[in-house]
């Protein structure tokens, strides 16, 4: 998997002071999109040993939330494996530290994926440049929904943050 960036100290990317990082790859093509830069499956850098050691010691420091995940595409056939592996080490590492994943896909299409038992927000849906709207939090477009996943799994139906 190649990155972009892991952002140490953001503030855009959910609640809180979060490590944000933005994998490389996207099919999803969404028009009116604010990284079309990271599309590009083979761009930025490999998310080798050394990123994974400077990822985890941003997550270490006590005033950080969490990490979100973005890019790109997380979800991504050729990223997925990689996240699920991050998002399972982050969560035997940092069990206090919450996980928030944005997704072109949809929660009902992707609930049963091995890799949601350890997100605790999924921000889904494509964006839709006609559904702008930039007076939501945490999401670009009105389709767009922010899923507290625990317990949308524990009621069987989508739960809203």
């Amino acid at each position: 998997m190649n990155y972009h960036k892991i952002e140490k100290t953001s503030i855009a990317n959910g609640p809180g002071v979060r490590v944000t990082l933005w994998v490389s790859g996207c099919t999803c093509h969404c028009k009116g999109c604010q990284n079309p830069q990271t599309w590009d499956f083979n761009s930025g850098k490999l998310f080798d040993e050394n990123a994974k050691q400077e990822l985890f010691e941003a997550l270490s420091k006590s005033w950080i939330q969490g990490i979100t995940f973005s890019g790109g595409h997380p979800l991504e056939n050729e990223n997925i494996t990689d996240v699920y592996n991050l998002c399972k080490e982050i969560k035997e590492k940092f069990p206090t530290k919450d996980i928030w994943l944005y997704t072109g896909y949809v929660f009902e299409d992707i609930h049963s994926y091995l890799i949601i038992k350890y997100i605790d927000v999924l921000v889904d849906g494509p964006f839709i440049e006609s559904q702008k709207d930039l007076t939501l939090k945490w999401r670009g477009s009105s389709n767009q929904r922010v899923i507290d996943v625990k317990q949308s799994l524990k009621q069987n139906k989508v739960v809203f943050t």
